[in-house]
């Protein structure tokens, strides 16, 4: 009897393990290095004008109303490498996960949180949010 219970809490262990592991496979035969692809193909097409509503309720508060940067917050974005050399749909799944200060990449020290810490934002919104982006370059 002793050995069944520990049997069936094992089972019981193992079966949360693989839920919550994803249970292996779903079928869909999509490898991460096959998700960048599909994000291209799903970006949408953005607004800037848009987007300038939304980066001054949003990220201006890290990067200032000009997207300057400001001081131990946010980097200037209109003269950024990274922004330039990014594609739209990069800077989506960027923005999307934000940049954590255990980042070696992160030179600010402050976290960049995902979607600038606004939850509610859309992919459509971040897309009207890079078209905006666009437009600050130098």
């Amino acid at each position: 009897m002793r050995k069944s219970t520990y049997l069936l809490i094992l089972m019981a262990f193992l079966a949360l393990f693989l839920v919550a592991c994803g249970g292996g496979d779903d079928g869909g035969g999509s490898s991460p290095a096959e998700e960048p692809a599909e994000e291209t193909a799903a970006m949408p097409k953005g607004d800037a004008a848009a987007g300038d509503g939304l980066f001054q309720s949003t990220c201006s508060a890290c990067h200032g109303a000009d997207a300057k940067g400001l001081p131990n917050l946010g980097k200037d974005m209109t003269t950024s490498e990274f922004i330039k050399g990014s594609s739209d749909a990069e800077l989506l799944a960027f923005i999307k996960v934000g940049r954590s200060i255990s980042d070696p990449a992160n030179t600010t020290g402050v976290d960049m949180p995902t979607k600038g810490g606004n939850p509610a934002l859309s992919d459509e919104d971040l897309a009207d949010i890079i078209a905006f982006m666009r437009t600050l370059e130098e």
